[in-house]
């Protein structure tokens, strides 16, 4: 149900990273990362609801790219929720991730958030103006190493002649909170039809319709889907809509329209992908420690722009990490453009 950031929650079990089976792949889309890395295939296509495909893309070493919300049809993905889910692909590089890109991008009759806009152009000026977000560098968490990488791929920017600057992040702390309020009552609505009578597992001991849907959804969603479906039942549920889900719907706002006034006079934004290199399997049990390691990509989900991860070099622990780019809506084209320019694999 592309829910975690570890994949250790799978039900078919956990993933492995390629690069260090101890370790895990990332998540949701640990998966498709894992397989693209490992060389099983050349690309993969996979879900992005908060960092989904950059995360693990980050973590193994690939390439995972978010479009723009509305740019790919999902049409056959099960939904997690529905307002920030977006189709993307993984690869070994920006080249590959350009060819998918043209392939699934367009319009979509069975998927009706798809956009008819046409197609930005690839062009990308010779010296782009870059923002990235100082403060971001500084979060709890941040691994000295990442931190210390990514000011030295920014150093190594300027000196190609492009402009980066520092911009300020606006309502940071409220990226992951809003982000986690609005997709967990979205998943309680979306995942409601799974009861063992309409969609999904089937209890073989239940009686009755009740104790079918008790049973059903307590032996076939796991404790990571379950945690989720009840945070959301919660914000949803009467008395507490309006603090939780009702403020977040007016935060998101903000955050989409913050972004939109940082991206105007910028080309590109710029970020760790993720704070933290691959971490071992078992080394994080506390959900909200794991919420956060999607700090720097919920903000691309919550206004709705496209966001690429490219790889940016090993740490001293022999794990990769990626950087981060993010651009205006339906500037998917030239986003990827200037990924490849800037970062040639």
């Amino acid at each position: 149900f592309a829910m975690g950031s570890s994949n250790e929650t799978s039900a078919y079990g956990q993933v492995g990273n390629p690069l260090d089976p101890a370790r895990v792949p990332g998540g949701s889309s640990g998966g498709a990362a894992a397989s693209v890395a490992a060389g099983t295939c050349h690309i993969a296509l996979a879900s992005d609801t908060g960092g989904s495909i950059r995360q693990p893309a980050s973590f193994c070493g690939v390439a995972g790219f978010k479009p723009t919300y509305g740019r790919v049809s999902r049409y056959g993905l099960i939904a997690f929720a529905s307002s920030f889910d977006q189709v993307g692909p993984l690869a070994h590089d920006v080249e590959d991730l350009q060819a998918v890109q043209a392939v699934i991008a367009g319009p979509d009759d069975r998927d009706n958030t798809t956009s008819h806009r046409p197609f930005a152009t690839a062009d990308v000026p010779a010296k782009l103006r870059i923002g990235y977000y100082a403060q971001c560098l500084d979060v709890p968490g941040m691994d000295p190493e990442v931190r210390d990488r990514t000011l030295a791929e920014i150093d190594r920017l300027r000196a190609e002649g492009h402009s980066v600057v520092p911009v300020e992040l606006a309502h940071a702390d409220l990226f992951v909170p809003t982000y986690y309020i609005l997709s967990t009552a979205e998943a309680s609505s979306n995942l409601a039809r799974f009861d063992g009578i309409r969609y999904g597992h089937r209890a073989k001991e239940a009686q009755g319709v009740e104790d079918t849907y008790r049973r059903s959804r307590s032996e076939g969603f796991g404790p990571e889907v379950q945690r989720r479906i009840l945070l959301g039942t919660f914000v949803l549920s009467a008395g507490y809509y309006d603090a939780y889900y009702g403020q977040g719907m007016k935060v998101r706002r903000i955050i989409r329209d913050n972004t939109l006034e940082t991206l105007a006079g910028l080309d590109l934004l710029l970020t760790p992908t993720c704070p933290s290199t691959a971490f071992l399997k078992g080394q994080i049990s506390d959900p909200v420690t794991m919420y956060l390691q999607d700090i720097f990509t919920v903000q691309a989900n919550l206004a709705g722009i496209p966001a690429l991860s490219i790889p940016a070099g090993q740490h001293s622990n022999g794990m990769p990490f990626g950087i981060q780019l993010m651009a205006k809506p339906f500037e998917d084209e030239r986003l990827l453009a200037a990924a490849r320019r800037l970062f040639p694999c």
